[in-house]
């Protein structure tokens, strides 16, 4: 996924507004390509299995998790590219148009990019 769209971002965005799915996002994130599995997300965060299916399902529907079959287990991977495509969205106009690097950012201002 290269350019977000504004539909795309809101279903992402909408996907982590919630505690649990926020919490589970960040884990599957802090493992990075290694993944985690849903018994694995579970025990991590005293969340039951039931309940981690049902925030990975919304994960997965927004672009922001990919999911892949081990055998019997199901593995669950952050999808870096959404998770770069949201980043780079909600920057794009970082500064009020002020292109980055070649002016000081306004009074206040705290971008990543400046």
């Amino acid at each position: 996924m290269s350019e977000m769209h504004e539909s795309d971002a809101v279903r992402a965005l909408a996907a982590l507004a919630q505690a649990g799915r926020l919490r589970i996002y960040r884990a599957v994130v802090g493992m990075g390509p290694t993944g985690m599995t849903p018994g694995s997300l579970s025990s991590a965060l005293g969340i039951p299995p039931s309940t981690i299916s049902f925030h990975v399902k919304e994960l997965l529907h927004a672009g922001l998790l990919t999911q892949e079959r081990d055998g019997r287990h199901l593995i669950y991977r952050p999808s870096i590219d959404t998770m770069n495509a949201l980043l780079g969205y909600l920057s794009a106009h970082c500064c009020q148009a002020v292109v980055c690097g070649t002016m000081p950012a306004p009074s206040g201002a705290n971008c990543i990019n400046c």
